[in-house]
């Protein structure tokens, strides 16, 4: 399995900005969708966007405002936060799916506060 670690995350200033990164032990095949998530105590797991080889999807409370981006040869995948919100605290989470199977990464924590 592929091992996949986060970075990039802190304490951020509302309007402020953010690059989380997310590293795999390997390189990946570009068969492969690479997502970010983000998981705030109490609340349910929620997706934020995702990358493939053929194209790019955001969620509706992100658009706009964060960038989702990829290596090539796929061994490291982005999120470029601006714009910031209190709303986007929470621990973000990347993630991999391909076909020999899904991982996770441990986490970000990603604070937004004045």
């Amino acid at each position: 399995q592929v091992q996949l670690l986060e970075s990039g995350g802190g304490l951020v200033q509302p309007g402020g900005s953010l690059r989380l990164s997310c590293a795999a032990s390997r390189t990946l095949g570009s068969d492969n969708v690479m997502s970010w998530y983000r998981q705030s105590p109490g609340k349910e797991r929620e997706w934020v966007a995702t990358i493939t080889s053929g194209g790019i999807a955001y969620a509706d409370f992100v658009k706009g405002r964060f960038t989702i981006s990829r290596d090539i040869p796929l061994k490291t995948v982005y999120l470029q936060m601006r714009n910031l919100k209190p709303e986007d605290t929470a621990v973000y989470y990347c993630k991999v799916a391909g076909p020999v199977g899904d991982s996770w990464g441990q986490g970000t924590q990603v604070t937004v506060s004045s």
